[in-house]
């Protein structure tokens, strides 16, 4: 049995070797010079596939695609199968992208998705091909005679769902074994209706289709789909008390359980071997979370287990199922001491209207837990879950500095139900922002969080939430923080000529009306709620960070809000990375932007702010 894993050492590319376990020896099978081994799978027992990134190249002069590459486990016959950039010559073209999910793994044959564009570069749809990763040559693979997005294999490697998306539909083709041909299976409404969502997460080895829906409970679950006529089932299989199922199957030759997100990630398995195994490895790893991954071949004796907390960062060992022994084979961030590292708790807390609200707080290490300058984190999304439980760097690095922080799963994040994520619609500003300032007073009330010495922060929506924190509750926040942040709903709409966002023309028309406002309709709410028209009424301290690439919320947001909010108020900073998107790429410009926020929060509410610097 080997085990194929991606190292980093000193001075060198992130690369891939392959260990065989009965002997523990490890082989380098793929390393580059000038980039990073990224995403990889097995094909077969004996060959990998892989492509690649680079982790020192800025967003700006980032011109080249993924590529993929094929070798054996012994580092021979390596093979270029999909090109980096348009001009390289290679038996695929730069846009043969890896799929998320394994194949058949019993040839040399690989199913990958080849993302289409237009002329004018815009997207139109997805294309399933089938290579061989050791000549190179490729065939067409089965598709449905419309151009879907995304497709899905079943169990045994073969293509078997294809989803396609239009303006307010999603619809599930399904490729029916019997006649081989591809129907329509089941669709349902976006943006509007959630209770009617399906969505596929995988095959059973006995054709079984399992899917995440809520069949009219407000949380979503684990359900099988019936083939014939595409409804749910009526039962459950796995409910999570509180949360929607968020997670996937773990099988081999049967299925075995799920690992799902509630507070925190782990297995359920429906196995009695595996339940046992669990028991066992946990009485090994006691302190921590362990989740297992099984081999694709249910003889061999070993499984992966990654250990994580709240205070350790993932740790790898292999246990061996017939000795017990736990071997350790790597640390995501070896240089963490978990002694050193802030505890985390889930917390709950009713908002002002009396909805159920959720969230994390992280401690300093030390034992101090009342009176602490705290820093509200905000989510970015803004439709999407949080932090679950475990170890963090944003908040960790904030709690090692001394600070409480706070992270709220403010309504219309998703993960707790369908009422949850509904009651967030059209509101940006208001009742989304109310959420955060009651979870603020929460940790007030609770002796946390010291009233004088608090800051609001976060990148894209949570800089924007970061932003309307300072204008709607002034005496609550003594700063902000924002990073890659909305300033201006409108302009998310219309763009200017010279940068407009990387949304899709179907979200704008569609999406956003709903989830957001509608320009027309609700034009004096989303003037009310944009920072940017809102700018004089802001004169605390503020940190204001933008990529000059950016396609999701471009530079111009930044750029217009500091010049409006620069006039009556001195105290905000600016900062830019020319070069980055939507995100810190370099670990360079990473390290810059977390040193200034670590000395602007200890100016603002740490060590070095004015005792009477948050007087309100």
């Amino acid at each position: 049995m080997f085990l194929a894993v991606r190292l980093s050492k000193p001075g060198r590319r992130d690369f891939l070797a392959v260990v065989e376990l009965a002997t523990k020896a490890a082989k380098v099978v793929a390393e580059y010079r000038d980039a990073d081994v990224a995403d990889f799978q097995w094909v077969n027992d004996r060959r990998l596939v892989y492509n690649l990134r680079d982790s020192t190249d800025n967003y700006a002069s980032y011109d080249f695609g993924p590529g993929l590459y094929a070798v054996d486990r012994d580092g021979e016959r390596k093979k270029q199968l999909a090109a980096r950039n348009h001009g390289q010559n290679a038996p695929q073209p730069w846009n043969t992208l890896l799929m998320s999910q394994a194949g058949s793994q019993n040839s040399d044959w690989l199913h990958v998705e080849r993302p289409m564009f237009d002329k004018n570069n815009k997207y139109f749809g997805t294309r399933l091909r089938r290579i061989n990763t050791v000549t190179g040559e490729g065939e067409i693979a089965s598709e449905p005679d419309v151009e879907v997005s995304s497709f899905m294999l079943d169990a045994r490697g073969e293509p078997r769902l294809a989803l396609l998306n239009t303006d307010l539909q999603r619809t599930i083709y399904y490729r029916d074994e019997t006649t081989d041909k591809w129907r329509e299976l089941a669709s349902y409404e976006i943006y509007k209706n959630l209770g009617s969502e399906i969505k596929p997460i995988g095959f059973g080895r006995d054709g079984t289709l399992y899917v995440i829906a809520r069949a009219g409970d407000d949380l979503a679950t684990l359900r099988t789909l019936d083939l014939a006529n595409g409804t749910v089932s009526k039962e459950a299989l796995v409910a999570t008390a509180g949360y929607d199922f968020a997670g996937e199957l773990v099988q081999n030759e049967k299925m075995l359980g799920v690992r799902f997100t509630t507070d925190a990630l782990t297995n359920l398995w429906f196995d009695s071997t595996m339940k046992a195994l669990q028991d066992a490895i946990d009485k090994a790893l006691p302190r921590t979370v362990n989740l297992i991954s099984v081999p694709a071949r249910p003889a061999a004796p070993w499984v992966l287990v990654e250990a994580y907390s709240d205070v350790q960062p993932s740790s790898y060992f292999l246990y061996d199922t017939k000795s017990g022994q736990l071997d350790p084979i790597g640390q995501a961030y070896p240089r963490i001491d978990p002694a050193g590292m802030g505890r985390q708790r889930a917390v709950q807390f009713k908002a002002r209207d009396g909805l159920d609200m959720s969230g994390l707080l992280t401690l300093p290490s030390g034992g101090a837990s009342k009176n602490l300058p705290m820093v509200v984190l905000v989510h970015g999304g803004p439709w999407t879950r949080g932090s679950s439980w475990g170890w963090n760097p944003q908040s960790q690095f904030l709690a090692s500095r001394g600070y409480a922080v706070l992270e709220v799963e403010f309504r219309g994040s998703t993960g707790f139900g369908a009422k949850h994520f509904e009651a967030g619609l059209k509101q940006w500003g208001l009742a989304m922002q109310n959420d955060l300032a009651d979870g603020t007073r929460w940790a007030i009330g609770q002796g946390i969080a010291d009233p004088q010495r608090i800051c609001i922060a976060g990148a894209s929506y949570g800089g924007y939430a970061a932003l309307m924190g300072l204008i709607n509750d002034p005496s609550l926040y003594r700063c902000a923080i924002n990073w890659m942040g909305v300033t201006d709903i409108k302009l998310m709409f219309t763009g200017t000529w010279l940068s407009k966002s990387d949304l899709s023309e179907a979200y704008l028309q569609y999406g956003m009306p709903v989830l957001i406002g509608d320009t027309k309709k609700d034009a004096a709410q989303l003037h009310a709620t944009s920072p940017i028209q809102q700018a004089s009424r802001i004169h605390q301290p503020v940190l204001l960070a933008y990529g000059g690439e950016d396609k999701r919320v471009p530079i111009h947001h930044g750029k217009q809000f500091y010049s409006a909010v620069k006039k009556q108020n001195s105290q905000v900073e600016w900062v830019e990375y020319s070069e980055e998107g939507h995100g810190w790429r370099l670990p360079e410009n990473r390290i810059d932007f977390w040193r200034r926020v670590e000395r602007f929060l200890d100016k603002q509410i740490g060590s070095r702010a004015p005792v009477d610097a948050a007087s309100k």
